[in-house]
């Protein structure tokens, strides 16, 4: 197994979280009810697994080393495309909190942003992810040397032994919300 396969392999757990909150905003308009922890615990995810575990691989150890030395092609297609994406996943999780904050304080309104940022988000992350599995990935695994492969490996599993519990933790967070919803 490979950086890079561990990187996919991670799409997999983003993917189901993706559909659990696709299924909690429509429990959210069929129901009118919404579970302000369910929310809070897929916004965690979020930020905790997908963004801080899984994004920080991504741009720490492979990204960067596209940008160095993949050229404009490499350039292009990680500081206009990916990391542009990542920031734009990041503000729709901000978003979508915010719009928590506001329905809990009473702005039924509010619920429609709570819809609007968490699919917003989930289609974007769809995309995202086919994307850096069907293009970015394998653009680097073609392009970049062995050597430079290497360095992405050794760096993604020394950061996996030091935060297994990371992932654990959160893949029993998405176990518990697909129990719920899905």
């Amino acid at each position: 197994m490979s950086g890079i396969d561990i990187l996919i392999e991670e799409h997999k757990y983003v993917s189901r979280m993706l559909i659990v909150m696709r299924k909690a905003c429509f429990n959210l308009i069929e129901n009118k009810e919404i579970d302000y922890d369910d929310f809070e615990k897929m916004i965690s995810f979020v930020r905790t697994f997908a963004d801080g575990h899984h994004h920080k691989k991504e741009e720490v150890f492979l990204f960067n080393r596209m940008v160095e030395h993949l050229g404009e092609a490499g350039k292009n297609a990680i500081t206009h495309g990916m990391l542009v994406e990542h920031d734009l996943g990041r503000m729709y999780i901000g978003n979508l909190e915010e719009a928590l904050n506001k329905l809990k304080s009473g702005d039924e309104e509010a619920k429609l942003d709570v819809i609007a940022n968490a699919i917003s988000y989930a289609t974007l992350l769809q995309n995202h992810i086919h994307k850096e599995d069907n293009v970015i990935f394998s653009f680097a695994k073609r392009k970049l040397s062995e050597e430079v492969l290497n360095v992405v490996d050794k760096e993604c599993f020394e950061y996996e032994e030091k935060n297994s519990f990371t992932r654990e933790e959160n893949i029993g967070i998405l176990k518990a919300l697909e129990d719920k919803y899905i």
